[in-house]
């Protein structure tokens, strides 16, 4: 079954599903360089690749687990400046976080404020016990937001079709 994911808010973000109407800003983050050597390519080159990231990425999960990475706007002016949330990898046993901003909103708190929201969503109204993070290992700023949010360095791990060794972190209710 579904879970629901609501419109997440904090003072200063809104945190909501993506549309294809976001296609401009998912083709900018998704080539941005800190992007690019951090999270991967992922081939998205023009205005009808991001769409089709949207639809058969995050707007898939939506609708089959009722989560996955939202939007990150700010209130003031509807600026879109990053994703960040849960999402169900099949690679994993645990639902896991992730976020990504662009540069120019970085060095803001707003990572660590969308992050705080969507981990507290996930403890309070989705009743997770665990939520794991990955991170490649020479990504200081995402470790430093990790440990920073409570998840503790747990081991390395491969995924498939990754040849390089990550991060995984880690949540536990059992350890709060």
């Amino acid at each position: 079954m579904p879970l629901f994911l609501e419109i997440l808010e904090t003072e200063r973000l809104v945190l909501r599903f993506q549309t294809i109407r976001d296609a401009e800003f998912i083709l900018e983050l998704l080539n941005d360089p800190s992007w690019l050597k951090f999270i991967g390519d992922r081939g998205v080159r023009t205005i009808e690749d991001a769409k089709n990231f949207i639809l058969n990425g995050p707007v898939r999960m939506y609708k089959e687990l009722g989560l996955g990475f939202l939007l990150v706007e700010r209130k003031e002016d509807q600026a879109p400046i990053g994703i960040c949330g849960l999402m169900k990898r099949e690679s994993l046993e645990d639902i896991d976080i992730g976020f990504a901003f662009l540069p120019q909103y970085q060095g803001q708190g707003y990572a660590y404020e969308a992050a705080t929201r969507v981990m507290t969503y996930g403890k309070d109204s989705l009743g997770l016990n665990r939520i794991v993070a990955i991170t490649k290992q020479g990504n200081h700023h995402s470790i430093k937001l990790l440990e920073k949010l409570g998840l503790q360095f747990e081991n390395l791990i491969h995924l498939p079709n990754d040849q390089e060794e990550i991060n995984l972190f880690a949540w536990n209710r059992s350890q709060v």
